[in-house]
């Protein structure tokens, strides 16, 4: 009974050590600063070559104002679920996320990865800190 107790108390222990630590969390997806971002983009020798999809995740109104160069589309942060197909991304492959300051693209980056994407990344601050750090914004244009 007293091998059963402590058994149960080592576990507990472990379990709760794990989830506060970073080893294992409800959280599942990747943050990605501004500055990782914008390396990962100037070595690309294309867009189409970044090794990564980069969705804006803000709403329509919002992409249409100006986006991160290189951005692939646009699916606001509500509809990832029923659009991801639409990403074009395989479990395996890598996909950044990014809205306007990181809340609303870690609610997707977490839907993705919930959906069985292993690769999903959201970018720190999104939007105010890529501005922030003065790198440039372009106009939208492809999908989305």
């Amino acid at each position: 009974m007293i091998y059963r107790i402590a058994l149960a108390a080592v576990a507990l222990v472990l379990t709760l050590g794990l989830l506060w630590s970073n080893g294992a969390s409800a959280y599942h997806s990747y943050l990605l600063t501004v500055a990782q971002l914008k390396t990962g983009l100037d070595k690309a020798p294309n867009p189409a070559g970044k090794g990564f999809v980069l969705v804006d995740v803000r709403s329509p109104k919002e992409h249409a104002a100006g986006v991160i160069p290189g951005t692939d589309l646009n699916i606001d942060f509500r509809e990832i679920g029923a659009r991801h197909r639409e990403i074009g991304a395989k479990p395996e492959d890598h996909i950044v996320v990014y809205c306007q300051s990181g809340h609303r693209s870690n609610i997707a980056a977490e839907t993705l990865a919930d959906l069985g994407y292993q690769h999903v990344y959201n970018v720190r601050g999104s939007m105010n800190a890529w501005v922030e750090a003065g790198y440039s914004v372009v106009p939208a244009k492809g999908k989305g």
